[in-house]
């Protein structure tokens, strides 16, 4: 399943510049998403000090678990949901390891989103990050 999902990023990755290139073209954009991955980012950005990697730790995926009916969503036809519940959580951790690792190799920064830091906290790292372009 993580095969799969990082095969899929390139082709959608393309379709999301289509769609920034209409919105802003020349100007400076915050995107933000899963399938926006540092090394399909880092050719299109000027300098990769230009960006950042926001990455759930297992600790904060536990958490969403908790207290987000949408983050144990079952789907339909699904004939053993704790399978498919399981099979997508460790998907997910093995996409977001890559991403760290791909992240590390091109000298993107990473921040770890654990839970313990509330979301204006976050934005206040992802803020002191980007002050020289704001």
């Amino acid at each position: 399943m993580a095969a799969e999902t990082l095969a899929g990023f390139p082709r959608r990755f393309a379709w999301v510049l289509d769609d920034l290139s209409a919105l802003v073209a020349g100007r400076r954009v915050v995107a933000e998403g899963w399938g926006l991955r540092p090394e399909l980012v880092a050719p299109v950005v000027e300098s990769t000090k230009q960006m950042v990697v926001l990455v759930p730790t297992p600790e904060f995926r536990a958490y969403q678990l908790g207290r987000l009916p949408r983050a144990t969503a079952r789907h339909p036809g699904v004939t053993d949901p704790d399978r498919a519940l399981r099979n997508r959580l460790a998907r997910d951790e093995l996409v977001a390891a890559d991403a760290v690792a791909r992240a590390h190799d091109l000298g993107i920064r990473v921040i770890e989103v654990d839970g313990e830091q509330d979301a204006e906290t976050v934005a206040e790292l992802v803020t002191e990050h980007f002050a020289a372009y704001l």
